[in-house]
This record gives C-alpha cells, sequence and structure tokens, in this order.
C-alpha cells in the first residue's frame, strides 16, 4: 500500500473531510488495511483565486511546494490537494514537489466520459472559472459545460467564501437556484467543483444528479494507494449513488 500526502487546509473542514472520504471508500476490516496518510493542514497557504484573479497577490505555491516536498521525505508516494482551485498550479506543483499529484479534473472528466454523460454544469470559485481548467479539459470532449451566469456565480462564491468558509450554515436557496439555472440550461450532472461545496453536499440533501469532485479524488487516491469499496464505484448522485437517499430540490 502506497502512503498517502495530504496538502490541507485549503480549506480546513474539506481536509477533514476528505480523510473522512478515503477512510470510508476504503475496502477494510481492521486498522491495519487502512491506508497511511501524512496530511499537513496549513490554512495560511495564500489565496488561490484571489492570486489567480490579481497575481500582485501572494503566490500560493512556494509554500504549497514546500510542504510538498516535506511529505515526500516523510515517506508519500502519492500527493492530494483537497482543494480544485490549485489544480491551476498543477504542473508547477507537480514539478517542484517531484512526485505523482492527483489531478481531479482530468479524473472527474474520465469518470463522466466513461459513463456517457452530454451534459455538465460547473459550481466552482470564480479563480476556477477564469483559469479555464475544466473548459480546456471539456474542450475536445463530446460533453458540454455549462456555466452559471455572471449572478449565480456570485451566489456560488458567496456559498463558499461568506457561508462554509466562514463556517456558517449554508444558505441552500441559493444552491437550489444556482441548480436550476444550470438544469435550465441542460446540465444532465452538476459538478461541486470546489471543496467547500462537498462540506455543502456531506451536511445536507442536494437531491439527484451531482458529482462531488473532491468524491472523485478520493476514490482515485484509495485505488491508487488501497482497496476501493464496490459501493464507491458509482458517486453521482440518485439512483447511481452509494450513500443515503437525498431528496430531489430541482426538477
Amino acid at each position: 500500500m502506497k502512503k498517502l500526502g495530504v496538502i490541507g487546509g485549503l480549506g480546513p473542514m474539506a481536509t477533514a473531510l476528505f480523510m473522512q472520504m478515503v477512510t470510508e471508500m476504503t475496502e477494510a476490516e481492521v486498522d491495519q488495511e487502512h491506508i497511511e496518510m501524512l496530511i499537513h493542514s496549513c490554512p495560511q497557504i495564500p489565496d488561490r483565486t484571489s492570486f489567480i484573479l490579481d497575481h500582485t497577490k501572494e503566490d500560493p505555491k512556494p509554500e504549497m511546494i514546500r510542504i510538498g516536498r516535506n511529505l515526500v521525505m516523510q515517506g508519500a508516494e502519492l500527493i492530494a490537494i483537497p482543494c480544485i482551485t490549485a489544480n491551476y498550479f498543477y504542473s508547477e506543483l507537480e514539478a517542484g514537489i517531484c512526485m505523482p499529484i492527483i489531478n481531479a479534473i482530468e479524473e472527474t472528466h474520465t469518470y463522466l466520459t466513461a459513463r456517457k454523460i452530454h451534459s455538465v454544469g460547473l459550481m466552482a470559485t470564480s479563480g476556477t472559472i477564469e483559469s479555464g481548467l475544466f473548459q480546456n479539459m471539456f474542450a475536445s470532449s463530446e460533453c458540454t459545460l455549462v456555466l452559471p451566469s455572471r449572478e449565480r456565480q456570485q451566489e456560488v462564491m458567496h456559498l463558499i467564501y461568506k457561508n462554509v468558509k466562514a463556517n456558517r450554515p449554508p444558505q441552500m436557496e441559493l444552491f437550489k437556484r444556482i441548480s436550476n439555472e444550470l438544469r435550465t440550461n441542460g446540465a444532465e450532472v452538476i459538478l461541486l467543483g470546489c471543496t467547500e461545496l462537498s462540506v455543502i453536499r456531506e451536511n445536507h440533501e442536494i437531491g439527484s444528479g451531482y458529482l462531488d469532485v473532491m468524491q472523485v479524488m478520493a476514490k482515485c487516491a484509495v485505488e491508487s494507494c488501497g482497496h476501493l469499496k464496490a459501493s464507491y464505484e458509482e458517486l453521482i448522485t440518485g439512483g447511481r449513488w452509494s450513500g443515503r437517499p437525498l431528496k430531489r430540490i430541482c426538477s
């Protein structure tokens, strides 16, 4: 079994949830069959979206590379970063840390392609949207990417920064309104493309037809470092999802 290194704190709740996901997804009957994880949770890493939108802000890469190298020195053989926006720096981080890093966006695209999904909506930070990470990945794909309107994107950011990161209850009416717009514009599946949105999925009934990108990352980590429970092969909420039953909140 490979040792998994986690560059965490981006944000702290998402890191805790990622560890929980990996543990729950692992096929294990005793403690010793679980994956060894080396986790450095550093909330002081500069904000990724702030830097992407304004390069005069503090660059988060040096601190992420420093932490990644320390994890490798401690024996990590694969790196996970529970922050989807951090994929903007993927190539530089992998080169700087000199260790494979899970590419959550690429893994999500592969997952959707294998299930012949034709249209996906995206809920993510403005940094992720502006960077074109998902747009570039889906550009040559038969799967169409649907983005929120400017107004709805502001609501996504409010959910992420003013609710979850601020440790406040999420305003689920905003979540529903964003989802309804994406569904109206043709999205079969809606991607939760920010780890703070994963926290919402974990604690609230969001409905059918969502794919949590951090769950895809956790699935990949387990497949690479341990043994995946068969019940986690399907992650899209609803009939093919193995978690607790969810109420549909949007048509």
